[in-house]
């Protein structure tokens, strides 16, 4: 079995940091967050896996790498044709699939718990297809299932008004070779896309084996800004005990106060009069001098933090936060600066260079 990750879009609820930086880079515990779901791929036996990206990017596979460090190998496709919707990323690397059955996996999905027990299945029954599926609320803007009144999955609806059910079809698909015979018959929706769900319900209405699996545990879809946030914190809740732990050339001067599970790596120093209160991951070359950093906070390499306060936040590598404000449900890209007032200004006034998208509380 192979394993396609679509790693392409271009994100434009996440700008201005996606300007800049692909979204499935942005990191989740200091860890990109495409690096999530390579792990669970290979962790369920796959070797083989392409990365479907934008044309032109080069950053994923500076990134990435070959995949040697998690013992599989990686294959770069660019999407051609523009961005005409899931099912036509996946059409798009159909050489490169053959006739391979493959886990299809939407990059910016974070799912606690092994894909294995969805491989078995889907290779014992001998399914055409094989759907992920997660109870949500109101899913009114994911592929919803609609059952009969034997609770038999009959056709999946795409972004519906009005959902048929709260079973969600999450972004982790099995399929075999039926899927490019099913693409065939599909036309562009209203949007202009080629939408995955209308291939499962080409499926079903065709006589097709389309199997369900319920997530158990949690399942995150990290579309908004507040989406990983989240997903940063259902991470570090995940990490196993080893996880966190203060590299040997990391300092932590006498004064400053630790408490909770915390990670902090090579060459960071947190000086005295501070407080990291985790779960925290903190990179390489961190500088906290009298500051206080908040539980389900990532700081990235190159971060300094002198007389602030971070909670609840994901901040990039090289940002720097010198404001006694505390910021809080927060992402800082690279290279941010967050500074106090000048004296030259009137008190009440505030100095800002806020880029496009950009979102500030003040």
């Amino acid at each position: 079995m192979k394993a396609l990750i679509a790693a392409g879009g271009r994100a434009t609820r996440f700008r201005p940091i996606t300007w800049t930086i692909n979204k499935h880079l942005i990191p989740l515990a200091n860890r990109p967050l495409i690096f999530h779901a390579i792990e669970k791929v290979a962790e369920a036996g796959v070797k083989e896996i392409a990365i479907n990206i934008n044309p032109g990017d080069t950053e994923m596979e500076q990134a990435v790498g070959d995949g040697s460090r998690w013992g599989v190998r990686i294959t770069y496709l660019e999407q051609q044709g523009g961005a005409k919707g899931i099912a036509h990323a996946v059409n798009n690397a159909q050489a490169w699939l053959g006739d391979e059955p493959f886990i299809f996996y939407l990059g910016d999905n974070i799912v606690l718990g092994s894909l294995k027990r969805f491989v078995k299945r889907f290779e014992k029954e001998e399914l055409h297809c094989l759907l992920a599926l997660s109870h949500v609320p109101n899913p009114t803007h994911l592929g919803v299932a609609e059952f009969d009144a034997a609770g038999n999955l009959v056709r999946v609806v795409e972004k519906p008004k009005v959902p048929p059910s709260e079973m969600a079809v999450t972004g982790i698909y099995l399929y075999n070779k039926s899927f490019f015979e099913a693409f065939k018959n599909i036309e562009p929706s209203g949007r202009g896309e080629y939408e995955i769900s209308d291939i499962h319900t080409w499926f079903l209405q065709n006589g097709y084996k389309v199997g369900t699996e319920e997530i158990t545990g949690w399942w995150k879809d990290t579309g908004m800004p507040s989406d990983f946030l989240e997903g940063n914190q259902l991470i570090m809740n995940e990490k196993p005990r080893e996880f966190w732990s203060v590299d040997s050339s990391a300092v932590i001067e006498a004064d400053a106060v630790i408490e909770g599970p915390v990670r902090i790596e090579a060459g960071s120093r947190i000086t005295s009069g501070s407080i990291v209160r985790g779960p925290v991951t903190i990179g390489k070359n961190v500088m906290i001098t009298d500051a206080y950093i908040g539980p389900y906070t990532s700081l990235g390499d190159g971060v300094i933090v002198h007389g602030g306060e971070v909670e609840h936040s994901i901040v990039l590598e090289g940002a720097k936060i010198t404001s006694p404000s505390r910021i809080v449900n927060s992402i800082l890209g690279r290279n941010t600066v967050v500074v106090s007032p000048s004296v030259s200004l009137p008190r009440s006034g505030h100095c800002l260079v806020i880029g496009e998208n950009s979102k500030v509380e003040l």
